[in-house]
C-alpha cells in the first residue's frame, strides 16, 4: 500500500475487500499525489470509496493473451492470427508488464517513436497500434475490464502508397530461374492473379472450376464470395497442382509434408531467389502490383482492372494509371477529328492598334 513512480507520474497502490488496485493520481507532484491518496485512504475507511472495474488488476501481457485466445484465435485466419501473435511480440516488449490503467496515450505515441527509430515499416507500425486497439476496444465493449482507449488518441504512422515496383519480363524470368520448382509456380500463379500471399497460402483445389476455368475467392474481411476468371497460364499451374496432388490433401500449394506452407517460410525462399536473381527492392506482394501493372500497360480499363484485383475502391488502383499514358490519346485526339468548319480565324481585319485576332463560331 503506497505511491510509486510511472513514467514520472505518481501512482496509488492499495487493497480494497481484499483486491489490489492500482491507480493514478495523475500528477507528477509527489506531495499533491500523496494528498490524494490520503483523501482516497479516508473515503475506503469511511466507505465511500467504490472500486471500478477489474481490468485495474489486468497487465497488458494478460489482456493480449485473452484476445488472442478468446477473440483471434476464433475469429481470424490461421494466417491472421499467426500475425497477431508476431505484433503482439513487438508489443509485449515494451507493455507486458503494466497493468491496464498504467498505460496511457505518451505512452503508445512513445513506442510508436521507439519503433520508428528501430526501423519498423510504417505499416508495421499501424498494424501494431491496430492490434492494441481492438484489444483494448473488446477490454471496454465485451469484457467490461476498463472504461477508456489509451490507443484510440494516437495518431497512425503516414503510409506512403506510391511504392510501386514490379517485375519487368527479363527480371521475371531471371526471378524464375533462381527459384526451385515449387516457388516458380507460387510465383507465376500470383503474377497471373494478383492474389495475395495468403490467398495463395490457403488456396484450395475445391476452390477452382477446371472446366469454367474459374476460381471461387472467400474475402476473410467481409464474408463476401468473388468468382475470377482464370488465364491459361494460371490454369496450367493449377491443372500441375491437381496432377500431383497429395493423398488427402486440398491444398493448391501444400509443403511437402501437405500442410500450409508458413509465411516466414515463403518470405525465406523468396529473398533467397531474389538475392539469386540480383533483384533488389521487392515484396512478394510487388507481384500483385505487376499483375496490375502489367494489364494496365496492355490498356485493360481501370475497372476491369479493379474487377480482377479485388480492390474496393477506384481511387485504390487508380495508382496505376499513370502506366499507360498512351490509353489516353483516343480521347485527346478526339478534338483533330472536330468539324474545323465550326471554327474560324478571323485573320483578316483591319490592323488597328491594340487589335487581336479573335476565335468566333461560324453560322450554319
Amino acid at each position: 500500500m503506497g505511491l510509486y513512480l510511472r513514467d514520472s507520474v505518481w501512482w496509488m497502490s492499495f487493497s480494497h475487500l481484499g483486491k489490489q488496485v492500482r491507480r493514478s493520481t495523475e500528477t507528477e507532484d509527489k506531495k499533491l499525489a500523496q494528498k490524494i491518496f490520503d483523501k482516497i485512504r479516508g473515503e475506503i475507511a469511511e466507505g465511500k470509496w467504490f472500486a471500478k472495474l477489474p481490468g485495474e488488476n489486468y497487465t497488458f501481457a494478460e489482456l493480449m493473451e485473452k484476445y488472442l485466445k478468446e477473440y483471434s484465435a476464433v475469429n481470424k485466419a490461421a494466417s491472421s492470427h499467426i500475425r497477431d501473435k508476431s505484433l503482439n511480440d513487438h508489443l509485449q516488449e515494451t507493455f507486458g508488464t503494466y497493468y491496464l490503467p498504467e498505460i496511457n496515450s505518451k505512452m503508445i505515441s512513445d513506442y510508436k517513436t521507439k519503433r520508428r527509430l528501430e526501423g519498423a515499416a510504417p505499416r508495421t507500425i499501424n498494424y501494431e497500434l491496430s492490434l492494441m486497439g481492438h484489444a483494448f476496444n473488446l477490454a471496454i465493449r465485451e469484457w467490461e475490464l476498463i472504461d477508456k482507449n489509451p490507443a484510440s488518441k494516437v495518431k497512425k504512422e503516414r503510409v506512403r502508397n506510391t511504392i510501386e515496383r514490379w517485375l519487368s519480363l527479363e527480371e521475371e524470368k531471371r526471378l524464375l530461374l533462381a527459384s526451385p520448382g515449387w516457388l516458380q509456380e507460387i510465383i507465376l500463379f500470383a503474377i497471373h492473379t494478383g492474389l495475395r500471399r495468403g490467398e495463395i497460402l490457403d488456396l484450395k483445389l475445391s476452390q477452382v472450376d477446371f472446366n469454367r476455368r474459374t476460381l471461387i475467392i472467400y474475402e476473410q474481411k467481409n464474408g463476401e464470395i468473388d468468382t475470377l476468371p482464370l488465364n491459361q497460364k494460371a490454369m496450367g499451374v493449377l491443372e500441375n497442382r491437381r496432377r500431383n496432388k497429395l493423398p488427402g490433401c486440398d491444398l493448391a500449394f501444400p509443403s511437402q509434408s501437405g500442410t500450409r506452407i508458413l509465411d516466414r517460410n515463403l518470405f525465406r525462399a523468396v529473398q533467397d531467389a531474389l538475392k539469386r536473381a540480383e533483384i533488389e527492392n521487392f515484396r512478394f506482394h510487388d507481384l500483385r502490383h505487376t499483375f496490375a501493372t502489367r494489364l494496365v500497360q496492355a490498356g485493360v480499363g481501370m475497372y476491369e482492372v479493379q474487377k480482377l484485383g479485388r480492390w474496393k475502391t477506384p481511387s485504390m488502383v487508380m495508382r496505376y494509371a499513370h502506366h499507360n499514358p498512351e490509353s489516353l490519346r483516343p480521347a485527346i485526339e478526339i478534338m483533330d477529328g472536330l468539324d474545323e468548319n465550326f471554327i474560324t480565324i478571323l485573320s483578316q481585319c483591319p490592323k488597328k492598334r491594340g487589335h487581336k485576332p479573335v476565335l468566333r463560331l461560324a453560322t450554319p
